[in-house]
């Protein structure tokens, strides 16, 4: 590639060019962030920066080739392609932006936000003839499903998934919705109190087949800014909880909300009674799937020690996806859009140390001088999958869209669709 880059500030991706190149003393999880995500397309995983852990299953989207005019254009050319392709299609197309996105996809989003914003932003434009989602797979397919049935939603890379989604497959969730049938009995039972035995609640990181099934059992979605609501409205229906896939997100919220830890027994869905004995599944209050976020797991006690050692008064804010220990350690926790907020309302100049995704912190310390915002990582390691999100994606799909050709459509299955409209609609109806 030539030519020169735009002026962007802040930059994670010109930063990693610079760790790179050796004229940055900073450091990356992977000096692979540096090249094209269509370097890495064709092969199975979730790219570059992502946990070794982080097993990828078969038969998983991948992304066809994309033309070389997009993987050889400038950062600069492929700027201006899509402001010239926005501005032929008009209204007709709405572009959304998750707030990880690099710095260089941001700035072409008529909205961004987090995963529940974004959920209400597709909702909210009937008139669009397509939506482009500039996010991972689960994101798109949550659009597909809010949105009107002509409507088309673009995912510009399909590779671009979600490592904590795939860590509950609907066959796994079956059959551990199955083997509570054993322990608790009919799961449709109404006790004295009008409750059931379980209520599924699904964090919205999750495929729409999972929504689905939470539709068909009375269950609702959530996102990091309405858990505790979720949870709430699921209490309220049901003696128990079973909370899928982030284990963190569920074990902080509701330890916020007063559940006991010993109450709070995790699903291994690998092991019969996923590691249980039925005295333990009994006594539950909520059943935590064993899944996680990779980025938010990077987060540590000891960067936040060091926090407060190098900075005295720091004020430390996670994301409830970070472990319990880290969520303890800190001085709050909360969604996205809770710490953007956070930091907006901060009257006097402030330190703050920040524990999610690194693109979204570094716009915040752009977008707020007077404060000094850092990540509570060191290591500049971006979510893999959401990186996967590349400027030359973007100016391909709105490209052909001009040309009067859909690319990369994310549909969901016909006998999905209703039950999973149902569980959103619940979701969105729990305002924070």
């Amino acid at each position: 590639m030539n030519a020169t880059p735009l002026t962007l500030s802040p930059s994670v991706d010109h930063e990693i060019q610079r760790i790179t190149a050796g004229l940055s003393d900073a450091e990356t999880c992977n000096t692979d962030l540096a090249a094209g995500p269509w370097n890495f397309d064709g092969r199975p995983g979730y790219g570059p920066g992502s946990s070794m852990g982080d097993v990828i299953p078969v038969g998983s989207p991948r992304q066809g080739e994309l033309p070389v005019a997009y993987r050889e254009a400038s950062e600069a050319d492929l700027h201006e392609r899509i402001v010239a392709a926005k501005r032929v299609l008009g209204d007709r197309v709405v572009i959304l932006g998750h707030f990880y996105q690099r710095e260089e996809v941001v700035l072409h989003a008529d909205y961004v936000g987090d995963s529940f914003q974004l959920a209400n932003a597709a909702k909210a434009h009937p008139e669009a003839e397509a939506i482009v989602f500039c996010g991972v797979h689960f994101m798109a397919e949550t659009a597909d499903l809010l949105s009107r049935p002509e409507q088309a939603v673009i995912l510009p890379n399909l590779a671009a998934g979600c490592s904590m989604a795939d860590m509950a497959n609907i066959d796994q969730v079956e059959d551990c919705w199955e083997q509570l049938e054993d322990v608790y009995g009919p799961m449709d039972a109404v006790d004295a109190d009008g409750r059931v035995p379980v209520i599924p609640v699904t964090y919205m990181n999750s495929s729409a087949a999972i929504k689905g099934f939470v539709g068909r059992h009375g269950g609702i979605v959530c996102t990091s800014s309405n858990a505790r609501t979720v949870l709430e409205w699921a209490f309220a229906r049901g003696r128990r909880v079973l909370f899928f896939p982030d284990q963190h997100l569920g074990r902080n919220t509701a330890k916020a909300m007063g559940v006991p830890l010993e109450r709070m027994p995790m699903w291994n869905p690998n092991r019969p009674l996923g590691g249980n004995d039925e005295a333990a599944l009994d006594d539950a209050r909520v059943i935590l799937w064993h899944g996680f976020c990779s980025v938010h797991r990077r987060f540590t006690v000891d960067q936040i020690d060091r926090a407060r050692a190098e900075h005295p008064g720091v004020r430390v804010i996670v994301h409830p996806e970070c472990p319990m220990p880290v969520v303890d350690a800190a001085d709050e926790a909360g969604s996205t859009d809770y710490i953007r907020k956070a930091i907006q309302a901060a009257t006097e100049p402030t330190t703050f140390a920040i524990g999610t995704e690194v693109n979204l912190v570094q716009r915040l310390a752009a977008e707020h001088p007077q404060h000094t915002i850092f990540c509570l990582d060191p290591v500049i390691c971006p979510c893999s999958t959401m990186y996967r999100i590349h400027p030359g994606y973007l100016a391909w799909v709105l490209e052909e869209l001009v040309a009067g050709t859909v690319r990369n459509r994310i549909t969901v299955a016909a006998d999905v669709v209703e039950p999973a409209r149902i569980a959103l609609e619940r979701m969105l109806a729990a305002k924070p």
